[in-house]
């Protein structure tokens, strides 16, 4: 099985190793990309080839920023359209599924099926089971035998669309709440009542205050791509003003903490303080 996987971010790459681990032959494109992403790639047993090459495999798996996607499709189209043999392209990126149906139309024309693909969970690690690639549309069977490689694949009886609306659904709670919980804790500590908030979590809402204060920490990294993820969800929820507003308002919110996480620190410190303290 050849698969490619592009990019070398630290899903790619731990999808990559989890395929490798297991048998694939995975490629990818290392044209203009930093050395942090070479590197992340050797580790992963990435094999680095032209356009024709990924053109080549047999699955070709997009595994990039949300507001990449489309644009990744269009760049490879010439290759894919001039391959003899047409992979499966799976689009498994955080957007919704009006972005999903723009990707299946560039890729389309090529001869290539697509599949629409939702990761739900964190990178792969060996041995566990707990990152999950959920498949739809009329070829996700083909892209499913990857679960003999090791991947967690599974397939949802519904059209091209149906697993991205499962993953804009799964993340617009749980970093919709992430958002939520990070405002609150900076608002408590402006206010002073940092320590009674977190007080009152623990005793009455232990484990939600367990879950906020192990996931903040974990967001300052990601934030700059979860703007593109919360305004993919604004679109998704889009027949509602009011809930399209708020996942909007996400997206602000998580623009500014990751200029803050590049800059300053202060906010990201003061989250971190929140969830570090004891009650």
């Amino acid at each position: 099985m050849i698969v490619a996987v592009i990019a070398q971010g630290t899903m790619g790459s731990g999808v990559a190793a989890r395929l490798t681990e297991n048998g694939a032959e995975v490629r990818t494109s290392l044209a203009g990309r930093s050395e942090a992403s070479a590197a992340r790639a050797r580790a992963a047993g990435m094999r680095d080839v032209d356009e024709a090459g990924i053109a080549a495999s047999d699955i070709i798996l997009s595994i990039i920023p949300p507001g990449e996607a489309a644009a990744l499709a269009e760049r490879l189209r010439p290759a894919l359209t001039r391959a003899a043999r047409k992979p499966v392209y799976v689009d498994c990126n955080a957007i919704n599924p009006a972005t999903v149906a723009r990707v299946a139309a560039i890729i389309g024309p090529t001869g290539c099926a697509f599949v629409d693909g939702g990761i739900i969970g964190g990178p792969p690690k060996p041995g566990s089971k707990g990152t999950r690639i959920y498949l739809s549309g009329p070829d996700a069977a083909r892209v499913a035998a990857l679960t003999e490689y090791g991947l967690e694949m599974p397939v949802l009886l519904g059209p091209v669309g149906a697993a991205s609306a499962m993953k804009m659904s799964y993340a617009g709670i749980t970093k919709g709440f992430t958002a939520l919980g990070a405002a609150m804790m900076l608002a408590a500590t402006r206010g002073g009542t940092a320590a009674d908030l977190k007080r009152e979590l623990a005793a009455s809402q232990p484990q939600l205050f367990g879950w906020l204060t192990r996931q903040t920490p974990n967001m300052y990294a990601k934030a700059y791509r979860w703007v593109a993820e919360m305004e993919e969800i604004a679109g998704f929820v889009g027949d509602d003003p009011a809930a399209r507003a708020m996942f909007e308002a996400a997206a602000g919110f998580y623009e500014a903490i990751a200029a803050d996480h590049a800059g300053a620190g202060r906010q990201t410190a003061a989250l971190t303080a929140f969830c570090e303290t004891k009650p």
